[in-house]
């Protein structure tokens, strides 16, 4: 997809209509970060928002002692930063490039007006911070009500139904998330969730890939991790 069609699935677009769309991405600036590096960090002031155009970025979280908790794993279309527009207090995640990325960023001093005159905006973005709220509590309860073979097959499943592609085989999943990565994203460790893993695969229900999976059985996958 071209850059004005990823733009026009994010929810901050989806209100607009053609004329008004192309009005609000005349203040986009594009960034494009390698792998690995840092967008913005936790504890920074926020002016801006994102949208991912292309590639992949995470969120995360760093404990005192310096563990991190991944907090989410964002694709094209996907929208962040955009908290700080409705609560100036500092950043309260760090945004990392996954892979190399490409996005779109559009400061809170050029949007504020949209929000005051388009209200279908204002609401467009608070139905995008009530499904983040909703996920969070979704994954706080998951870790108090589900075990870690039943966390990390609705993780796969949450990757799959954005990034995956139908194959042949079934749904490969490219999440480019190392093992160490995948067990934060669903807060366990690295051991337990590589024995979770070997154990779909020796089921049949999936097959691993370098950063990668292909879903080989998604229906009794969803039922583990109910």
């Amino acid at each position: 997809m071209n850059t004005d069609d990823v733009l026009g699935k994010a929810p901050l677009f989806a209100a607009l209509d053609r004329e008004s769309a192309a009005a609000l991405r005349t203040g986009i600036s594009e960034v494009e970060l390698h792998k690995g590096q840092t967008l913005f960090s936790e504890g920074e002031t926020g002016d801006r928002l994102y949208v991912v155009l292309d590639g992949k970025i995470k969120l995360v979280r760093t404990a005192p002692d310096g563990r991190e908790n991944l907090l989410s794993v964002l694709g094209p279309s996907e929208m962040f930063g955009e908290l700080s527009l409705f609560d100036p207090r500092p950043r309260t995640a760090s945004a990392i490039a996954l892979t190399d990325v490409r996005l779109a960023g559009l400061g809170h001093d050029d949007l504020r007006p949209w929000l005051t005159g388009r209200p279908e905006v204002a609401l467009h973005l608070l139905r995008a911070l009530a499904q983040r709220l909703r996920r969070t509590n979704d994954v706080m309860a998951d870790l108090v009500f589900t075990d870690v073979p039943g966390r990390v097959g609705k993780a796969l499943l949450d990757l799959a139904e954005r990034f995956g592609q139908r194959t042949e085989e079934g749904l490969r999943v490219h999440h480019d998330l190392t093992q160490e990565e995948l067990a934060q994203y669903v807060g366990a460790s690295r051991e337990t969730v590589n024995k979770a893993l070997a154990d779909f695969a020796q089921r049949g229900w999936l097959r691993i890939e370098a950063k990668a999976v292909v879903i080989m059985d998604a229906e009794r996958l969803h039922a583990r991790s109910r």
